[in-house]
């Protein structure tokens, strides 16, 4: 279960980002570009799935086209991908198929 909340700013990004470090919660981020069809795809599904929900994990939704340089902080070189950040650890996933299953979307 996401909560889902989209960013417009690389500075919300990177106080995340520094708070992470701080409390070591759990994060994940889902960057797209929005030319893209596969991420345009991913996105609706997502909203449509987790759209209404409240409860559990934020994912945040970083669109390539409102925010280009956040991009470089995880070495993120293919759109859609999947940040995850959990207490010592980064996982990257820019697959399709794993993102979905990750993401619990069908």
């Amino acid at each position: 279960m996401y909560q889902l909340k989209f960013l417009k700013k690389e500075n919300d990004l990177n106080k995340l980002i520094k708070q992470n470090k701080r409390y070591r919660n759990n994060l994940s981020i889902l960057f797209v570009s929005l030319w893209d069809k596969f991420s345009t795809n991913l996105v609706e599904k997502v909203t449509e799935k987790y759209g209404d929900s409240d409860k559990g994990e934020t994912l945040y939704i970083v669109d390539s086209f409102n925010m280009p340089h956040s991009f470089v902080i995880y070495n993120t070189t293919k759109a859609p991908c999947l940040v995850q950040l959990r207490r010592d650890r980064v996982f990257s996933e820019d697959y399709y198929s794993m993102i979905m299953k990750t993401l619990r979307i069908k």
